[in-house]
């Protein structure tokens, strides 16, 4: 049964009723515990480790957060559990303020409903990597579980989200977001985000308009991950409305993603590069640029041309963590709308970055949509598509045989002049386009991206790679 407990990119995620059970959750829980102490009985520390604990808006999360908590009790640690659903980013700071040793969140963040996961979180407040979670694995079913009831006043219930709330609004110029005369379009689809932008900018001038705030444990019947595909209220009311900006967080709170006036979408790599700028310029910010290897070309030419370094990851905002943690890092963030930033966590945060594209429109006094059209108007506009397929386990290994091992020369009859294999098979072509193909760490799913000049051409780079992806023996395609 241990088997089917594995950390993926930033965490284990499965089917709640299936794999993700109370009883799994518990022989995690155990492993977890074990693994603190085995870390502290390497040191001179006398008194047990201390772990926050927080959790989503998904069914039982709160039930699954008191069990893990009941373990950890049951095992002599302290535990201090969130008090009501809270963003991702309020364990990290919570972990970081109270000096804690780890967290850990009951979340599935953007996956489908009836999924359900835990992230675990390191004393600097970022996610744990492999030879943590690979240690954690190792220990799951070595020991019985030991479980103590959880009472009143044990385990703690702390108010994460009112602390994490007042040290977000710490780290922007709240007021002139306030005084600002525009009109915001928040979508928290049915997640953590609540209604928490719309309260912290009440009373200003600025008018914040939410929707889909309120808790449903089916998303309104949609994953909460802030794509084109869920957001379809939101790009409506883009068009038939009169919002400046439209920002969405995704169910746990540390991804964005963003619509402009008219309803299309702007990707998070853009949302990057337009808070890069606003770093850099309207705040007089330096530091290096970290984006993952899926991430859009724009932030290279972005960082180019404010003579910034960039430095490039796997997919996997642990992996962006690691390089900020080394050197002075001014933005890093991945494709799927997790950023952070410097002199903040070493966590991504979707409120945080929708607070800075505001600052940055109250900072130059210019509406979202002349910002963005300056950008492409100096940078070129890029169009970015990304396919999740569901893809047959026994094509997998086969498929990045093939690319490896034969490597198309040219996609749509455009020559390939790179390949870069350090996370998947990228393939780069002239104007920076590129055409990538990488498994999903926490779903059976093959993700098919690219960016082009024009949208066109990035759909027909992914529909060849549809294509080439299906070519391959006994593979079907499935939606």
């Amino acid at each position: 049964m241990t088997s089917v407990i594995h950390f993926g990119t930033d965490g284990w995620r499965a089917l709640m009723g299936k794999d993700f059970t109370f009883e799994n959750v518990e022989r995690v829980a155990q492993a977890f515990g074990d693994y603190l102490h085995e870390r502290f009985a390497q040191t001179a520390r006398k008194e047990e480790p201390k772990v926050a604990i927080g959790f989503d808006r998904r069914k039982d999360s709160e039930n699954f957060a008191r069990t893990f908590a009941e373990v950890l009790i049951a095992n002599g640690l302290q535990v201090f559990l969130s008090d009501v659903p809270c963003p991702t980013p309020a364990v990290s700071y919570a972990v970081v303020n109270g000096r804690l040793d780890a967290g850990v969140v009951i979340t599935a963040s953007h996956n489908p409903p009836d999924y359900n996961g835990i992230k675990i979180k390191t004393d600097f407040g970022g996610s744990a990597d492999r030879s943590i979670t690979d240690a954690i694995e190792a220990l799951i079913g070595k020991k019985g579980v030991l479980k103590k009831p959880s009472s009143v006043d044990n385990p703690r219930r702390d108010p994460m989200n009112e602390r994490y709330l007042t040290f977000l609004k710490s780290y922007v110029n709240l007021e002139a977001i306030k005084a600002s005369p525009y009109r915001i379009l928040v979508d928290s689809m049915h997640g953590v985000g609540a209604r928490h932008l719309e309260q912290i900018l009440e009373g200003g001038r600025i008018q914040v308009h939410t929707i889909r705030s309120g808790k449903d444990e089916a998303f309104g019947g949609v994953n909460p991950e802030p794509i084109p595909q869920n957001m379809a209220v939101t790009m409506e009311m883009m068009k038939s409305l009169r919002f400046d900006l439209a920002v969405v967080t995704d169910g746990d709170g540390d991804r964005i993603g963003a619509a402009r006036p008219g309803g299309e979408f702007v990707s998070p790599g853009t949302i990057l590069s337009l808070i890069l700028l606003h770093l850099a310029q309207d705040l007089g910010r330096k530091g290096s640029v970290v984006t993952t290897i899926s991430n859009t070309a724009l932030i290279y030419k972005v960082a180019r041309k404010l003579g910034l370094a960039v430095h490039e990851t796997p997919v996997g905002f642990k992996y962006v963590c690691e390089i900020m943690r080394r050197e002075n890092v001014l933005i890093g963030g991945e494709e799927s709308g997790g950023i952070g930033f410097q002199n903040y966590l070493y966590e991504r945060d979707g409120m945080l970055s929708a607070l800075l594209l505001m600052e940055m429109m109250a900072m130059r006094k210019r509406s979202f949509e002349e910002i963005l059209k300056s950008v492409e108007s100096e940078f070129g506009k890029r169009h970015y598509v990304r396919s999740d397929i569901h893809y047959p386990q026994e094509l997998k290994p086969k498929l990045f045989r093939h690319l490896s091992s034969s490597p198309p020369l040219e996609f749509c009859g455009k020559k390939v002049i790179e390949v870069k294999s350090n996370d998947g098979m990228k393939f780069l072509f002239e104007d920076d386009a590129w055409l990538l193909f990488r498994l999903s760490g926490t779903e059976p799913l093959l993700r098919i991206y690219a960016e082009a000049l024009s949208r066109e051409l990035a759909e027909a780079f992914v529909r060849e790679g549809e294509k080439l992806a299906f070519s391959l023996p006994s593979a079907t395609p499935s939606a």
